[in-house]
């Protein structure tokens, strides 16, 4: 199904994804919203994060609406997972139908879904990754390749870039330094960091000013050479560091990993939890940078924002740690009902040419960006690919100072006008805005929450205007 085509979930509702929707969905309609926000202070459990104000009550197409009756374009695809975009008619009816005949199984059998998975999205990808098996989340798929790794090379140390997010399990949470390291003691033993690829902020310079990656490199494997007891199993890395500010690794830079890694007798781990499956206007961020992992893993887009995660390795690499006696056996290894959606969102994404239509909507996402950025002195840097999109908010352009509470008004006052993109005030992320909508948007929408961001910066104080 095209984007723009007609969805129907129920009898309440039916309307262009491409369009403004003349009712919000009904499931909760008429709920007492302050009464919920009560109700949620005396039974939820902070993990975290403060929650917003508005409880949310539907979702559907590329927007999300508020029990006060605010329609919202999500430019984040829910946690950057819903590829498709929300209440996808095809995707509905494949949970619907899961549900009613097949849905979760003794997690030794195996099952059409899961076998048909697998199938698809291995021929899709590079030789070299050629078996694969599903879980839940991004971190549990993460834990399973760090322990793979470490069966298959029979050594224990493990190395990360920093601003990386990796997940909330043991060892997926050792490996990443975005943020949640704090207060629990420990991490697993062995862990070390390589600095951050950030092109805009990295004190790594050539004598031209322009961003020196190659020495930045060499000088943290150096550092983990110094530190290393000759263990080093694995490194696993994001193509685009999104939770980090939207950092997309230097052109080269990901083979030069490879590099190191061979060089050091340990796999390269590839997270893609955010760019696969098409946001990024390649299948596979690994396609743009023509690198094969050793291991690759696949959450939120694959499942459309059902919890379903992906790990794919190589033949030879399955078969040494079957030998060694690979174990991740859990309760929804597997599972049908989320592999059947998995499926779905691959037949569709290839059937209607999505790849494509993400890099070329992409385009206009970008050149809008830039455009935001040549009008308004507080924006520091535009960066991303295909459809996932980085502005940084500073207070001054020459020292690159963060403007932290400058970006929070830029995105308070744009989430009143209806348009969300996620922005953390955690330092390390530096005030930048993330922006991923589902790869089914239109050059339409795009246009549409850029005119709202823009009316956001005008109407905003200490922006900068420059002309």
């Amino acid at each position: 199904m095209a984007p723009g085509a007609l969805v129907e979930s129920d009898s309440t509702l039916l309307a262009p994804t491409s369009g403004k929707l003349d009712i919000a969905p009904t499931l909760y309609a008429g709920v007492d919203e302050e009464q919920l926000r009560e109700k949620s202070k005396a039974h939820l459990i902070n993990y975290g994060t403060k929650f917003h104000d508005d409880v949310i009550i539907g979702s559907r197409g590329m927007y999300i609406y508020t029990a006060s009756g605010h329609r919202i374009l999500d430019w984040t695809s829910g946690q950057m997972s819903c590829l498709l975009g929300h209440g996808h008619p095809e995707i509905v009816k494949t949970i619907h139908d899961h549900a009613m005949y097949l849905d979760h199984l003794f997690s030794g059998m195996v099952c059409p879904p899961v076998i048909s998975l697998g199938e698809r999205l291995c021929k899709a990808l590079p030789d070299g990754l050629d078996k694969a098996f599903f879980l839940s989340t991004g971190g549990e798929s993460n834990e399973a390749a760090i322990k793979m790794a470490k069966v298959y090379t029979g050594k224990w140390e493990i190395v990360g870039l920093g601003a990386s997010w990796h997940g909330m399990t043991a060892q997926a949470l050792g490996a990443q330094y975005h943020f949640g390291r704090k207060g629990q003691g420990p991490t697993i033993p062995g862990q070390f960091m390589l600095p951050s690829p950030n092109a805009y902020r990295s004190e790594f310079r050539k004598p031209d000013g322009s961003y020196d990656w190659e020495a930045e490199l060499d000088y943290g494997w150096r550092m983990i050479d110094l530190q290393s007891t000759g263990n080093l199993a694995a490194c696993i890395v994001e193509c685009i560091q999104s939770s980090g500010g939207m950092l997309v690794l230097p052109p080269g830079y990901l083979k030069a990993m490879k590099k190191h890694c061979e060089a050091r007798g340990m796999l390269l781990i590839v997270d893609e939890a955010q760019t696969g499956v098409g946001r990024c206007g390649d299948f596979m961020a690994i396609n743009h940078e023509d690198v094969v992992p050793d291991i690759l893993t696949l959450s939120k887009t694959l499942g459309n924002g059902l919890p379903l995660s992906a790990v794919i390795t190589s033949d030879e690499i399955d078969r040494v740690c079957t030998e060694n006696g690979f174990l991740f056996y859990t309760t929804h290894v597997n599972d049908p009902l989320p592999a059947a959606v998995g499926d779905k969102v691959l037949e569709i994404v290839f059937r209607d040419n999505l790849v494509q239509h993400a890099r070329e909507v992409g385009k206009v996402l970008h050149e809008g960006l830039q455009k935001l950025k040549s009008r308004y002195g507080c924006i520091g840097d535009v960066r991303g690919r295909g459809l996932m999109a980085g502005v940084e908010i500073v207070a001054s352009r020459e020292t690159k100072e963060p403007a932290l509470e400058l970006a929070k008004s830029i995105g308070d006052t744009a989430y009143k006008l209806g348009v969300w993109a996620n922005l953390s005030s955690h330092p390390s992320f530096g005030g930048t805005f993330r922006i991923a909508p589902p790869i089914t948007v239109t050059a339409e929408q795009i246009q549409e929450g850029l005119d709202m961001l823009e009316k956001a910066f005008a109407e905003t104080e200490g922006t900068m205007p420059l002309y």
